[in-house]
């Protein structure tokens, strides 16, 4: 951590910086409002129906759809887990191009893990899951929206755990 003790004061001049922590925050943002927290946990009842649905010894075609189902809404998330990356970077009159680009590489390979058999799509797709929230960890603060990072890795958490258990009965 810098010598302000929380890591947000001044840069270590020798210590190379990424675009994204190179600009400083924009504003300071309100907190995470209550509609977003119900939204968010509301978006993981899809992953954890596909979850519990690969489990109960569905008919073949049934479990087929499921395991699609599920992969295809993963892969959503994963976009809009991106997109929101393209936000932050709309904010700035002169944008990191490391906000661009990191947020077609979620699109990318979820489309990739869609196309893929269940067993290794879904795992994909949860390991993606977790490097969108680590990536989040590290962009968030320098981007002043810190806030949404308790709630980010609870979404987070639980809806790769349900690709991974998903996978794991494919």
């Amino acid at each position: 951590m810098g010598a302000h003790g929380g890591g947000h004061g001044a840069a270590d001049p020798a210590k190379p910086q990424s675009p994204a922590m190179t600009h400083p925050p924009p504003a300071c943002h309100p907190p995470v409002s209550d509609t977003a927290r119900w939204l968010g946990h509301a978006g993981l009842v899809p992953f954890a129906i596909g979850a519990l649905l690969v489990w109960v010894g569905l008919a073949p075609e049934l479990h087929d759809f499921v395991t699609f189902a599920m992969s295809a809404y993963a892969g959503l998330i994963l976009s809009f887990l991106g997109g929101i990356h393209w936000g932050l970077a709309f904010r700035h009159s002169a944008p990191p191009a490391s906000l661009f680009v990191w947020g077609v590489v979620p699109s990318l390979l979820a489309w990739v893990a869609v196309l893929m058999p269940p067993r290794a799509g879904l795992v994909l797709h949860g390991a993606m899951l977790v490097v969108c929230y680590l990536v989040d960890r590290r962009v968030y603060p320098v981007q002043g929206v810190a806030q949404w990072l308790t709630l980010r890795f609870r979404l987070a958490s639980v809806a790769a755990l349900c690709c991974f258990l998903a996978a794991a009965g494919s």
